[in-house]
């Protein structure tokens, strides 16, 4: 029998991990819509996104918000207009996007991440730092065998977003791709990259990260903004820091791309047209996921069976993840255990 209270995460105020702006609350367990599922949280992986939530980087949407959108757990209940997709006892995955309309120009062209009526797990909607939570079933994701819970949870936002983002960098077959950053996302994109034959090369801050991307299989590993030790047919920016869009961009052969895969960065410093963009460089961001990224990622994840570093936290320490997330002391994705 499904309780009536729960505990959980929620934004008490938005800002830095160190004035506390979360809270562990008792709460009453949410309630399904008729189109939605109730879900019992098994593991919730631990984001940047979130970080940002939590400390203002994003704007509010949902004053006291419980963040989290990278979430596996078992189906408890399900809305009287959730269709047949799931049923109780179904493993199943919460993702970041949770709702679009399926009819303006841009759902209807496929493009349902650039809804202007899109809604957000974590953020528009509370999340999977709790114990329950509740999905649309038109948006909550079938899982693949062959995986643990916690390896699971950060495909959910950080492999579909990096998947995307590679969408994005336009990499050519067998071409040289740069990541900039290496936390949970980009470690996952690596090993797309390099299953599809990229010769990847990693610029991030961190001793351990820089490790991890060799022990991955990565062809070099240096500071955030040094230069490659060849130019690149395409990059991806993980980092949320403007700065590193220069460099990022100067290491890139002509007509090669650098992708910016983070929902928020920092200022971009003044570029110089002759040596940033000219020979067909660009410049692209990545916003959100469609739903069939989604589904092709789960499904090469699956068929590769991209490997996941997963540093685990109690529920009950989710705090004390962020707080790890944001000074750099995380390898890998970290997730919460429910």
């Amino acid at each position: 029998m499904t309780p009536t209270t729960m505990h959980a995460w929620r934004v008490r105020r938005p800002g830095a991990m160190n004035t506390g702006p979360l809270e562990w609350v008792g709460s009453p367990v949410p309630r399904p819509e008729l189109a939605e599922l109730l879900v019992a949280v098994r593991r919730c992986g631990v984001c940047r996104t979130d970080l940002h939530v939590t400390e203002g980087d994003l704007p509010v949407h949902r004053e006291h918000v419980t963040p989290g959108h990278e979430v596996i757990g078992e189906v408890v209940e399900v809305g009287a207009d959730a269709g047949e997709d799931f049923s109780a006892g179904d493993r199943v995955g919460i993702a970041w996007l949770r709702y679009t309309c399926g009819v303006c120009k841009y759902c209807r062209r496929g493009d349902e991440n650039l809804c202007p009526k899109s809604r957000y797990t974590g953020w528009d909607a509370d999340g999977g730092y709790a114990e329950f939570a509740t999905v649309p079933a038109a948006f909550a994701h079938h899982l693949p065998s062959g995986y643990a819970d916690s390896e699971l949870a950060p495909l959910l936002c950080a492999g579909i977003i990096g998947y995307r983002a590679l969408l994005r960098a336009a990499l050519p077959p067998g071409g040289r791709l740069g990541l900039y950053g290496f936390g949970g996302s980009a470690h996952i994109t690596a090993q797309v990259a390099l299953a599809q034959g990229a010769e990847v090369h990693v610029m991030t801050r961190g001793a351990a990260a820089r490790e991890l991307a060799l022990e991955l299989g990565a062809a070099s590993a240096q500071g955030a903004a040094d230069p490659p030790p060849v130019r690149l047919d395409a990059a991806i920016l993980f980092a949320p820091v403007g700065d590193l869009v220069v460099p990022g961009l100067e290491a890139l052969d002509p007509g090669g791309t650098l992708a910016i895969a983070g929902i928020h960065l920092s200022d971009i410093p003044a570029l110089n047209y002759q040596r940033h963009l000219f020979k067909e460089r660009q410049l692209r961001s990545v916003t959100s996921n469609t739903r069939a990224d989604a589904r092709a990622f789960l499904d090469f994840a699956a068929e590769h069976h991209i490997k996941v570093t997963t540093p685990e936290y109690p529920l009950s320490q989710a705090d004390q993840a962020l707080s790890d997330l944001s000074t750099g002391r995380i390898a890998g994705a970290a997730v919460l255990l429910v």
